[in-house]
C-alpha cells in the first residue's frame, strides 16, 4: 500500500492537546506539571498575555515558569497593536515549526475561545474590515457608550451579545459592522463552523477544568485582590501614561479599574468588587464558548487530576479524540 501523505499544515501533523477552564481554574500551575511528562512546551490560548507590559493584570505566567517550561505567544505584540484569530493562528504555526523541530509536542493553555474554535475548525468566512463603517461606529462608540451599542447588538444578533461584554467596544463594533455589511448576525456567520466536531478535533484532546460556582467566585475575588497587591494599578497607570494601549489591548479585563485605583479615584475594596464581578461575567462567557466542543472536565482539587489528565492526552493519537472519551459537558 502507499504510505500516507504528510500533512502540510502543522496543525494537522502534531497530536493537539488543550488544557482549557475558565479564569483562575489553576490551568498554568497543572500545566506546569503536566508538559514535561508530555514531552510538551506550553502555546498559550490566550489574547491577553500577546502583549508586552500587561503583565499582572493578565496573570501572566512568571520568569521562573517560562524558565522551567518553554512556553510560546505570549510577549509577542505591543500593546498599541492590533491582534486578532488570524494572527494568532500565524504566529500558532510558527511556533509549532520550532516545538516540531525540537521533537517536542504541543500543549494549549489558556481560555480564549474564540482562538480554540479558530485552532480546530479554521477562520469562519466573514467580511473584511470596512473602514467608512468602522469609523462611524467607533465614533458612535466614544460618544455614546459602548453600552448602547451592545444594546442594539442584543437586538439584532442575541447570541453575539450574549458572548461579548458590555464594555469589549473592538468586538461590538465588529459584530454590528457585520450586520451592517452582510444584513446577517455573526453568530450566524460563526455557524459555518458546525456543531460537529472535526477531522482535527477528533485527533485533538480537550481537558478542562472547572470548580464549583461558588469557590471559583470565591477564587476570583482572591486572585484579584493578590494582583492589586501585586502591582496591578502602577501597571495600569503607566501603560495609561504612555499611551501605550490600543484598540485590542485595551479592551484587557479590569485595566481602568486598576488605573483608576493607582490615580486614587476609587477605594480599594471598591475596585476590587468591580474587577471581581467582571471577572465572573468573564468566567460566564468563557464557559459558553467550552460548549462548542467535546471536552473532557476535571476538577483540579481532586487527587488523581493529574494523572487523569495524562492518561487523556497520552489517549490523544492521530486517531482518535481523548475529549470523546467522556460526555459532553451537560451544563
Amino acid at each position: 500500500m502507499p504510505s500516507e501523505i504528510e500533512p502540510t499544515d502543522v496543525l494537522d501533523r502534531l497530536p493537539l492537546r488543550f488544557l482549557i477552564g475558565t479564569t483562575a481554574t489553576g490551568k498554568s500551575e497543572l500545566a506546569l506539571e503536566l508538559a514535561p511528562r508530555l514531552g510538551a512546551e506550553i502555546v498559550a490560548l490566550d489574547s491577553m498575555t500577546v502583549y508586552r507590559g500587561l503583565d499582572v493584570g493578565t496573570a501572566k505566567p512568571s520568569r521562573a515558569s517560562r524558565e522551567a517550561v518553554r512556553h510560546h505567544l505570549i510577549d509577542v505584540a505591543d500593546p498599541a497593536e492590533p491582534y486578532d484569530l488570524q494572527r494568532y493562528l500565524a504566529d500558532v504555526r510558527r511556533a509549532l515549526e520550532e516545538i516540531e523541530r525540537r521533537g517536542a509536542v504541543p500543549l494549549f493553555v489558556g481560555g480564549t475561545g474564540l482562538y480554540l474554535a479558530g485552532l480546530l475548525r479554521g477562520l469562519f468566512s466573514g467580511p473584511p474590515s470596512d473602514p467608512a463603517i468602522r469609523a462611524e461606529l467607533d465614533e458612535r462608540a466614544r460618544v455614546q457608550g459602548s453600552a448602547a451599542l451592545h444594546a442594539e447588538l442584543e437586538v439584532i444578533d442575541p447570541p453575539s451579545a450574549s458572548r461579548i461584554h458590555p464594555n469589549d467596544r473592538r468586538r461590538i463594533v465588529r459584530a454590528l459592522e457585520v450586520w451592517l455589511q452582510t444584513g446577517k448576525p455573526l453568530s450566524g456567520l460563526q455557524a459555518q463552523w458546525g456543531a460537529d466536531p472535526t477531522p482535527r478535533e477528533r485527533r485533538s484532546a480537550i481537558v478542562g477544568l472547572r470548580i464549583p460556582t461558588e469557590e471559583l467566585d470565591a477564587g476570583i475575588r482572591a486572585r484579584t485582590i493578590a494582583m492589586l497587591h501585586a502591582g496591578w494599578p502602577d501597571e495600569a497607570v503607566r501603560l495609561a501614561d504612555a499611551g501605550a494601549m490600543g484598540r485590542s489591548a485595551e479592551q484587557a479585563l479590569g485595566y481602568d479599574v486598576a488605573e483608576a485605583l493607582g490615580r486614587g479615584l476609587v477605594a480599594f475594596e471598591a475596585a476590587a468588587d468591580a474587577i471581581a464581578l467582571r471577572t465572573r461575567q468573564f468566567a460566564r462567557r468563557q464557559r459558553t464558548w467550552f460548549r462548542r466542543f467535546e471536552v473532557s472536565w476535571l476538577d483540579p482539587r481532586a487527587t488523581d487530576s493529574l494523572d487523569r489528565a495524562l492518561d487523556l492526552f497520552r489517549a490523544a493519537t492521530g486517531t482518535g479524540s481523548a475529549g470523546a472519551q467522556e460526555p459532553r459537558d451537560p451544563a
